[in-house]
């Protein structure tokens, strides 16, 4: 909770909002920003956290964050940079002076350069590295040369390595004599004559151990290096896999070009996650809450449009029962009901697919066995119910054929459900298609089409 006008803290009036930014600290903020009081700006804004003025940025309008960004002038760092949203970057790296710009650029690790850069425009991104030194242009200009997503745009260059017949103390002595070591790091890499990484040391164990010790003799007994061009994503999965802090990175020939940290391996598996629940909407992953109104239509309207195609496909299943229709009405009433939960129950399936499929728990090995289970959770779940809803039907419309018919027709649908929504994926993933993107398409449209089909083709079958 807040203490006072002067004591900007983080809201902890519940456990969701722990760390939410306190809106009485907004409040000042933007009251010191109208009145053009830069002390009192930096005084609020000092004991904030990166993340949390970035979330600041975010949230309030663009006409209050041009406002803030221009007071807060020198004060804004490369830290708070990477934290924005990538569309709010573009705006706020707009409206800073040359001079800040290069001073929080400056400030910034080599990996979180690359992050912005890839992300901006030509123009933006000549005004970034014009900011830099000649050695951190070229870096960040060879990092760029490597593919899209792959380890080298993740990677920091900056990296603590040490020859293998060092001692704790060499090392120790070198560590203390170097102005230019990363401000975080995890491990010391160990390499040979080549510059080839043969192993690491964690920094709590070379601390704690004697300076006579080699570094050999306390090296790490998992060790993984990533070669240059590998997928981020398969990146994110080994990290997350083995449990690593970092891992070196290595080019073609296995020499040591830069060091991937848990933070960047996680922000990725972060991305990923957030990316499948965009796609299993139809959303763009590139869609963000600071997007304006026409950007935002823009990205929706593609898959808003194939949802009509599909939903036209339905309404031409039920216009072949359009006679069955007009002599029973209790049909138009119940048959909603069997197509929604069939698309409830796919969903279900579809959501537990793909995730797998990101997480590789879903593998050829296994896949039979996972259908066999949603099929058979489809037919339990169904037949649940079935019960219910034919119970329903049958006391509402005074018909216990009906009741019999909207069963069959439930748990028929619901067994279709689970197949489809675990086969779609595995299926589109096989054939090098995004699983999340797509699937929800097609699991819905078929759950439809078949809950539809079903149910009035059996009651114009029993009814009739």
């Amino acid at each position: 909770m807040t203490t006072g006008f002067d004591e900007p803290v983080i809201d902890t009036h519940s456990d969701e909002d722990v760390y939410a930014l306190d809106r009485k600290t907004v409040a000042s903020i933007l009251y010191a920003v109208d009145v053009d009081d830069r002390d009192k700006l930096i005084e609020l804004m000092e004991p904030l956290h990166p993340a949390d003025i970035a979330d600041l940025v975010e949230q309030i309008n663009p006409y209050d964050r041009a406002r803030l960004i221009r007071l807060y002038d020198k004060e804004f760092d490369g830290d708070i940079l990477s934290e924005l949203d990538e569309a709010v970057r573009e705006e706020i790296i707009g409206i800073l002076k040359p001079d800040v710009l290069a001073d929080a650029v400056r400030d910034m690790e080599s990996d979180d350069v690359v992050d912005l850069l890839e992300d901006l425009e030509e123009p933006q991104q000549e005004a970034i590295l014009d900011a830099l030194e000649d050695s951190e242009r070229i870096a960040a200009e060879q990092a760029l040369s490597y593919p899209e997503n792959s380890a080298g745009r993740l990677m920091q260059r900056e990296v603590v390595m040490a020859p293998e017949h060092w001692t704790v103390g060499q090392a120790i002595d070198f560590m203390r004599a170097n102005d230019g070591l990363p401000e975080q790091f995890y491990h010391v890499v160990l390499v040979d004559p080549r510059l080839k990484p043969s192993a690491q040391v964690m920094l709590g164990k070379l601390m704690a151990a004697r300076r006579d010790v080699p570094l050999l003799d306390i090296t790490e007994e998992e060790f993984h290096t990533i070669p240059v061009d590998q997928d981020e994503e398969d990146v994110a999965y080994a990290f997350n896999q083995y449990h690593l802090i970092s891992a070196p990175v290595v080019d073609a020939d296995g020499r040591l070009v830069g060091v991937i940290t848990i933070d960047d391996a996680m922000v990725v598996l972060d991305e990923e996650h957030e990316e499948d629940i965009l796609r299993l909407a139809g959303v763009s992953d590139e869609s963000s809450l600071s997007d304006s109104v026409a950007a935002t239509s823009k990205r929706r309207l593609p898959w808003l449009a194939v949802n009509l195609c599909t939903a036209i496909c339905a309404s031409l299943v039920i216009s072949q029962f359009e006679a069955a229709i007009d002599q029973l009405v209790a049909l138009a009433i119940l048959m909603p009901i069997v197509a929604s939960m069939g698309g409830n129950a796919g969903t279900q399936s579809l959501t537990v697919a793909v995730r797998a499929l990101a997480t590789r728990d879903l593998t050829p090995s296994n896949v039979l066995r996972v259908i066999r289970r949603e099929l058979l959770v489809g037919m339990l779940n169904g037949l649940c119910f079935a019960i219910v809803l034919g119970t329903v039907g049958m006391l509402w419309f005074d018909s216990p054929l009906l009741g019999v018919v909207i069963g069959a027709a439930l748990v028929v649908n619901m067994i279709i459900a689970g197949f489809v929504g675990t086969v779609v994926p595995v299926v589109l993933d096989r054939l090098g298609a995004d699983p999340a993107l797509a699937s929800g398409t097609f699991v819905t449209t078929t759950t439809d089409v078949m809950g539809f089909f079903l149910f009035l083709g059996l009651a114009s079958v029993v009814l009739l």
